[in-house]
């Protein structure tokens, strides 16, 4: 009987195999892990979970038994140290498997701040995981400090929390301005207006310098020469894939584990899928860290595994929760020229970007409407005219024009 492994107990993996049940496959299923948690949701770490309104069982996208119910076999908290990709082997916990078909979705680990400049001190923190959060939690006291570093959407949604906690928040970043690499001026002003009506400083345009303290944490040393005390530290400066062992397989590197369309990497019967591949899209290549593509590419390779031959075709979509706010965001904005901006209702906005007159995406702001619409249009390959997005009484009536 044929022997299916996946190596990534994430929101990738656990996608996978359960579409490989889904489609009808009879085989063997292995599912390997390294943490000791079942596979969870990442999303609401930095959020609900860390505000201790979600229990970690909730996290989890299974229930206990779905596994056992469907024979996937999970092993948990062991980590894969070898691949023989021309024998079709793997080694885990000192054991030797066979495998017929392969799926990598080992995901990606978040980029950690040099111990030269204090990274390894007790008291700085990344989020990721489970036990990154568990690690962290008790800092979480009104009237500390705690300096973050980054001030992308995972190093603001920290501070979203640590606020509404009651803790001096500061967020420092390097770049001309927070959300630098992902979101417009525009998104970018929205969301340092409302940090800044919960209490935190925004620091723009200021790199950090070092980190101090004897063997914890004390303070943070700026580049302008600026010292900022601080009781902890969360390090949010984006994430890398996952790698190494897909190349000591002999897979090929490009920005994640590089794929065909299908998700079949350079070598035969092995695949990949979420933050860890690298795919073809339109005349390039892309890597995705997001949860929409991780269950939607994992699935599609799935099918990949048992035969389909159909190409992943990627439909971006992501969002954020700050404070009250729900960001969900449309597309890709690469490339974009100019951005029309639209007025919800009550608080609500949108921003969508463009590229001469084609629609690339939409960031929403407590506007599920616009994100909804936004989100087909691109879809669909439609473009509505910058006015109409902004005088049309009902957006619906764009996907009739």
């Amino acid at each position: 009987m044929a022997h299916f492994v996946v190596v990534g107990a994430g929101q990738a993996g656990a996608a996978l195999v359960a579409k490989l049940r889904a489609l009808g496959f009879q085989g063997d299923i292995t599912l390997i892990g390294e943490e000791p948690a079942p596979p969870y949701q990442r999303p609401p770490l930095s959020k609900a979970y860390l505000l201790g309104e979600m229990e970690e069982e909730r996290l989890w996208l299974r229930s206990a038994d779905f596994y056992a119910d469907n024979r996937i076999t999970l092993r948990l908290g062991e980590a894969v140290t070898a691949i023989d990709a021309s024998a079709r082997t793997l080694t885990v916990g000192g054991e030797t498997l066979t495998y017929d078909e392969l799926a990598l979705t080992t995901g990606s680990v978040p980029r950690r701040l040099p111990a030269a400049i204090g990274g390894d001190l007790a008291g700085v923190y990344t989020v990721r995981t489970l036990a990154d959060v568990d690690a962290m939690r008790a800092e979480f006291q009104p009237g500390r400090r705690v300096v973050i570093v980054g001030g992308g959407y995972i190093g603001l949604e920290a501070a979203a929390v640590a606020a509404k906690l009651g803790l001096h928040v500061t967020v420092i970043e390097a770049a001309p301005r927070i959300l630098q690499r992902v979101a417009a001026p525009e998104t970018a002003d929205y969301f340092r207006a409302l940090h800044g009506a919960h209490g935190v400083t925004i620091r723009e345009g200021v790199g950090l310098a070092r980190l101090a303290g004897e063997t914890r944490v004390t303070s943070a040393h700026l580049a302008d020469g600026n010292e900022l005390p601080c009781d902890f530290v969360i390090v949010g400066v984006g994430i890398q894939p996952i790698t190494a062992l897909a190349e000591a397989a002999g897979c090929a590197i490009e920005n994640g584990i590089r794929t065909d369309a299908t998700g079949l990497t350079s070598q035969s019967h092995i695949w990949s899928a979420g933050d860890c591949a690298s795919f073809p899209h339109g005349t390039g290549r892309l890597r995705l860290e997001s949860v929409g593509n991780a269950i939607d590419q994992a699935e599609a390779v799935a099918a990949n595994m048992l035969g389909a031959g159909q190409p992943y075709i990627a439909k971006p979509w992501f969002w954020s929760d700050q404070y009250d706010c729900k960001l969900q965001i449309a597309g890709l904005n690469t490339g974009y020229d100019h951005i029309v901006t639209r007025k919800g209702e009550g608080a609500a906005v949108s921003f969508w970007y463009y590229a001469g007159d084609r629609l690339l995406a939409v960031d929403a702001m407590n506007d599920a409407r616009a994100y909804m619409v936004g989100k087909r249009l691109i879809e669909m390959g439609r473009s509505p005219a910058p006015e109409a997005v902004v005088d049309t009484p009902d957006l619906k009536a764009l996907l009739k024009a």
